[in-house]
């Protein structure tokens, strides 16, 4: 993205969520308008879809923060869940078959949600609309 257009994020760290799921719900949000994706999240099924929800709304309360940026116009740029350490940094044990010990992971995940308001997305120069107007002249 433009280092120009003002980008709002928020982070869920250590939500004790695998990333793997947690990625379904990114996929799902990324790229929609906030009040779609909120929609969405709303009533999706997923137990991340909750998790998000609440990014996502902490995301656009920053946004908020910020009087020049349009609220309706917020677009979730990015929607991440980057894997985060296990519990306790370690794998726990359950007992196995025949007296052994069977490890299991109790992972975290960082989820995170930036929005941008795509509305002020300025005009590059020599861009498409610097290159029509020099057309036009001609």
């Amino acid at each position: 993205m433009d280092a120009t257009i003002k980008q709002f994020r928020a982070k869920h760290r250590y939500a004790r969520l695998t990333a793997r799921k947690a990625r379904l719900i990114a996929d799902m949000i990324r790229g929609r308008s906030a009040n779609e994706a909120l929609e969405l999240l709303e009533f999706a099924p997923q137990r991340a879809a909750a998790f998000y929800k609440k990014v996502l709304q902490s995301a656009v309360a920053n946004a908020a923060q910020d009087p020049t940026a349009d609220l309706n116009r917020l677009v979730v740029v990015d929607a991440r869940a980057d894997e985060g350490p296990m519990l306790q940094n370690r794998l726990r044990w359950r007992p196995g078959p025949q007296g052994r010990a069977m490890p299991f992971a109790k992972k975290t995940s960082h989820l995170t949600v930036v929005v941008a308001d795509l509305s002020q997305e300025p005009t590059a120069p020599g861009g498409a609309s610097s290159q029509a107007a020099a057309e036009d002249q001609e």
